[in-house]
C-alpha cells in the first residue's frame, strides 16, 4: 500500500501547487524531426500519455522487496539495481521528444548538484537511439549517466511504479534499493528537494 501526500512534504503546500502548477506542461511528447538536435529539442503529442504531477510516498514498511534489474548505460557499462544500494537513488524516465522532460532538466541538474554524492542519479531512456539520447544530453548539459532502455529492462521492473506510457516519472530509492517515492509527470524541484533529504536522512 503506498500513502499520498506525507506530512513532511504537505506541510510545505508544495505537492498540491505541483499538481497544479504543471498540468499544463505536460502536453507534447515525440520528434518527427530528421536532425538530433531537433529531436532533442522538440515534441508533439504522439504517443504520449501526460501524468499530473503527483506525488506517491511509500512508507518504509510498505515498500517490499528491493528492485532487481541489470542494463547498460549509453556509454556500455552495465549497471545492476544491486550496483546501486547503499545510498539513495533518483531515477528518471524520460526520452528526448518528450516535452515536460526538457522542461525539468535543468531542475534534476540543479538537484544532482545539490546533493553531490550523497544521491546516485541515473536516466532511463524508454525511446531513443544512443545519438538522440546524447544530443539531449547535450543540449541539457546533463551530468549524470543515462540507461538505454528501449527494451524496457529497467521499466519492466518498475512496472508496479511506473505507468509504461507515463513520460516523464521519476522515482527514488532508497539505500536499500526500494521505492520509497515516486512523481507521475514533470517534477516539481521543492517536492523532489524534500523527498530526497527524507532519504538521505533517514
Amino acid at each position: 500500500m503506498s500513502t499520498s501526500f506525507p506530512t513532511r512534504v504537505s506541510r510545505k503546500q508544495a505537492l498540491s501547487i505541483a499538481a497544479l502548477g504543471t498540468v499544463g506542461l505536460l502536453s507534447a511528447c515525440s520528434s518527427s524531426q530528421d536532425s538530433l538536435a531537433a529531436q532533442a529539442d522538440a515534441g508533439d503529442s504522439k504517443g504520449y500519455i501526460a501524468g499530473d504531477g503527483s506525488v506517491t510516498e511509500y512508507a518504509a514498511g510498505e515498500r517490499g522487496e528491493p528492485v532487481e534489474f541489470e542494463s547498460e548505460l549509453f556509454d556500455g557499462t552495465v549497471v545492476s539495481a544491486a550496483d546501486l544500494r547503499g545510498k539513495p537513488v533518483l531515477l528518471n524516465f524520460w526520452y528526448a521528444g518528450c516535452a515536460p522532460c526538457r522542461a525539468e532538466a535543468p531542475w534534476l541538474n540543479e538537484l544532482h548538484a545539490s546533493f553531490g554524492e550523497k544521491v546516485a542519479f541515473y536516466g532511463a531512456n524508454v525511446r531513443d537511439e544512443k545519438g538522440t539520447a546524447e544530443a539531449f544530453e547535450k543540449n541539457f548539459e546533463v551530468p549524470y549517466p543515462s540507461f538505454r532502455d528501449v527494451t524496457g529492462k529497467v521499466l519492466l521492473a518498475m512496472s508496479k511504479y511506473v505507468p509504461a506510457q507515463a513520460v516523464p516519472t521519476t522515482v527514488v530509492l532508497d539505500a536499500e534499493g526500494r521505492v520509497a517515492a515516486r512523481i507521475l509527470g514533470q517534477i516539481d524541484k521543492s517536492v523532489l528537494n524534500t523527498l530526497l533529504e527524507d532519504q538521505v536522512s533517514a
